[in-house]
């Protein structure tokens, strides 16, 4: 029991005064990010409150790693934006349904190793491109609809109060860490915003202005759309991408979390209660989420590391839509756009462009494409796609140029070549100029100690060499290849000459 719900596993001491602290602090500072991001892609705030309790309750209980905490976050929903726009929420709920049967297959199938392959520069680009979108997306507040559906900028004082409201927001999350960090500067800046509004009898948009918060317990529900092939060609490439932005977002967050508490979590666990939620959001009501970075962190420096704090966030969430709609629902929007600005300011890898002088080209290159892919299409998923592949086929090419022959004649007469080096698609032609069949004696053997024969693009040159040496009388034998090697030469013509005893072992996969 104790490994299938670690919740209960009390073998493990548990600060409960750090959980309950973490747990009120994470729902504070989650609140303001989720009603954001719904009112960012047109949604109800409500929904994106409900977002931030299921997707929170369900990741804490069944999530493989402790101490995370998830919510509505906004690169998942950002994906979705054009959805909602052109279909409705009904789509949405269904989207985020089959994105959670997607994230759920990624664990049942142990693909969550694969988030690895993910390089530095790709998430460089993925963030900045993130945090552009988020900012941009804040700047629509200042604009306002009016009853015949005209959207407009605000004007003379509305503009300038919501400008100096939304300024003193960014100032206060930027100043109030150096003064103390018990509280979260977001949930200060929030707060003495309100209070001034209030006190004041200042007139600006309000939550309220936005739509009500106010609510009851998610209720079952399911989408109201039709069940077709025409339906699932619409919501099938939105919820690939969503699944996967969320479980990169997560699972990069869960790597993130192991190097702070020194622990170790299970990604392919927690790509299953990220399934399993997002299921329970498309039909509770909920928009979906991941993990969020900003809010793990607040809860693991409020010295939380069990589940318990993510539970208390969830449930403290729930309370505020039951019972807390009508204080909601008088936040300004200059407040929620500020503590989002900021969120998108601390999410800009600045890093980045402090050591753009220092890094290679290729990695600049992949940046700046992932960031521009993000921005301008929306689309997280694609542009670590793109980022993936192109650091792959720099890699590929870095690789095959550095493929090496050592040659030398024994006593008897036989040529060696000693390659150093993979042999793959991308180096087979550098491979195979290295030879001189014409010019070589009767027996030649290429040996590969410190080489390794990857794909069928190797295969098929040592094919076509060794017909080459053939045609011409001559001996060409393979020596030292590794057992993985020898496999995938079994159906190729060349001639092959092993010593088994002395052919090294690859383990590409451990054994079970």
């Amino acid at each position: 029991m104790k490994n299938t719900v670690a919740l209960f596993d009390f073998s493990k001491k548990i600060n409960y005064k750090n959980e309950l602290l973490a747990g009120l602090t994470v729902a504070m500072t989650m609140i303001p990010e989720s009603l954001s991001f719904a009112i960012l892609a047109g949604l109800s705030p409500l929904i994106g409150l409900y977002a931030a309790f299921m997707m929170g309750l369900v990741t804490a209980i069944f999530g493989g790693r402790p101490g995370m905490v998830s919510g509505g976050a906004g690169a998942t929903i950002v994906v979705l934006i054009a959805l909602i726009k052109t279909h409705g929420v009904e789509y949405l709920f269904e989207t985020v349904v089959l994105a959670g049967v997607f994230q759920m297959l990624v664990g049942i199938f142990k693909l969550g190793k694969f988030v690895r392959l993910i390089p530095q520069p790709v998430m460089y680009g993925f963030l900045n491109g993130l945090a552009i979108i988020i900012f941009m997306a804040q700047v629509e507040q200042f604009k306002i609809t009016d009853t015949s559906g005209a959207v407009s900028w605000l004007k003379g004082s509305s503009l300038y109060i919501m400008a100096g409201l939304t300024a003193l927001t960014i100032a206060i999350v930027y100043f109030f860490p150096k003064i103390t960090k018990i509280v979260p500067a977001s949930l200060v800046a929030i707060l003495i915003v309100f209070g001034i509004v209030l006190g004041f009898g200042i007139n600006t948009k309000t939550v309220a202005d936005i739509a009500s918060v106010s609510g009851s317990l998610p209720g079952f529900h399911i989408p109201k759309i039709p069940f077709s092939l025409g339906t699932l060609q619409i919501i099938f490439p939105y919820a690939l991408i969503m699944a996967g932005v969320g479980l990169i977002e997560s699972l990069l967050t869960l790597s993130m979390v192991d190097e702070i508490t020194n622990s170790k979590g299970s990604a392919n666990k927690e790509s299953v209660a990220q399934g399993l939620a997002n299921i329970t959001n498309g039909f509770f009501g909920g928009m979906g989420g991941c993990a969020m970075v900003a809010q793990t962190l607040v809860n693991l420096n409020a010295g939380s590391r069990a589940r318990l704090s993510g539970i208390i966030a969830s449930i403290t969430i729930l309370i505020i839509i039951l019972v807390g709609a009508p204080f909601i629902e008088k936040i300004p929007m200059a407040a929620l756009v500020g503590v989002m600005m900021m969120v998108a300011i601390s999410t800009f890898q600045w890093v980045s462009i402090r050591i753009i002088n220092k890094m290679p080209k290729s990695d600049i290159f992949v940046g700046i494409t992932v960031a521009l892919i993000t921005v301008i299409l929306h689309n997280l998923a694609l542009a670590v796609l793109v980022g993936v592949i192109i650091s792959a086929l720099v890699f590929a090419w870095d690789n095959a140029k550095r493929i090496r022959a050592k040659k030398h004649i024994d006593e008897n007469g036989i040529k060696y070549y000693e390659i150093y080096g993979p042999l793959f698609f991308g180096s087979v032609t550098t491979f195979t100029d290295k030879f001189d069949p014409a010019d070589d004696p009767d027996e030649v053997v290429i040996d590969f100690k410190e080489s390794r024969v990857v794909d069928m693009s190797a295969i098929d040159a040592l094919d076509k060499l060794s017909k080459k040496y053939s045609q011409l009388n001559k001996k060409l034998h393979l020596r030292h290849l590794s057992e993985d090697c020898i496999r995938l030469l079994r159906n190729a013509e060349a001639v092959i000459d092993l010593d088994i005893q002395e052919d090294p072992t690859y383990k590409v996969m451990p054994e079970k």
